[in-house]
């Protein structure tokens, strides 16, 4: 099941997705272009690592500062792999154009970065322990999901299923589909703690701290309703109002 578009209508250009999504895709383009032991120190350095932070001793016998914070951050930059960059940067273009929109590109920032840290905080939080680097902007994204469910909560998301190599087109209430997803990943991150070895490398928990930080943020950074410019009949898709729900 791949999301492919919404309903919800915009009138400024995404500037900051675009800029967001040329500098993951220039530091990805670095990262695959260096020596594998570079870009393994590179993981490693800018990645998250919690054990960097909850053990300092194994953190200097490896060569890594746990003074050093800029991996809460900069880990959000790193993909370990190609699909792992299209996946998130996809998502970010399909829900985070309309959150923009909403917010203007300075707010909307801002804002991808908190959720950013606060997902790699909460990936942290659960997984004090763990030598492995966290890398990817799936937190942040997640983030971005979650504000435009609760901004959006009745948009029409359009999802394709390929059934035998045929495409199959159906459509869910944004808010359905964040919730099924939330659920998910709560599950997954419950799962991982249980039974570790299940957990396949994927930080679910990280996922789950962005969402719950978008949700809880959004109020802040959304612009007030009397400060948004008026709707246009003439944007949007036909038979759907400003906040992509059926007129």
């Amino acid at each position: 099941m791949f999301p492919i578009s919404d309903s919800v209508p915009r009138r400024s250009a995404p500037f900051m997705i675009w800029a967001l999504i040329a500098l993951n895709g220039i530091v990805f383009f670095l990262e695959v272009n260096l020596p594998p032991t570079l870009a393994e120190w590179l993981i490693y350095h800018y990645g998250l690592v919690p054990a960097r932070y909850s053990d300092p001793a194994w953190a200097l016998s490896v060569g890594l500062s746990p003074s050093d914070w800029l991996p809460f951050i900069s880990n959000t930059f790193l993909h370990g792999g190609w699909m792992h960059l299209i996946g998130n940067m996809w998502t970010l273009w399909l829900f985070g154009s309309a959150v923009e929109d909403r917010m203007g590109p300075v707010r909307f920032a801002v804002f991808y970065l908190v959720c950013g840290i606060l997902a790699s905080a909460t990936h942290f939080m659960f997984n004090l322990s763990s030598t492995v680097p966290a890398i990817g902007a799936s937190g942040a994204v997640s983030g971005v999901m979650g504000a435009y469910a609760l901004m959006f909560p009745r948009a029409r998301i359009v999802f394709m299923v390929p059934i035998f190599f045929l495409p199959y087109y159906f459509e869910m209430h944004a808010m359905v589909y964040a919730a099924g997803w939330f659920v998910w990943q709560f599950l997954q991150g419950t799962g991982g703690l249980l039974a570790p070895e299940l957990g396949g490398g994927i930080a679910w928990w990280a996922h789950i701290g962005g969402f719950v930080a978008g949700v809880a943020l959004i109020h802040l950074f959304r612009l007030p309703k009397r400060r948004y410019r008026p709707y246009f009949h003439d944007e949007g898709i036909w038979g759907f109002g400003p906040s992509g729900e059926r007129a």
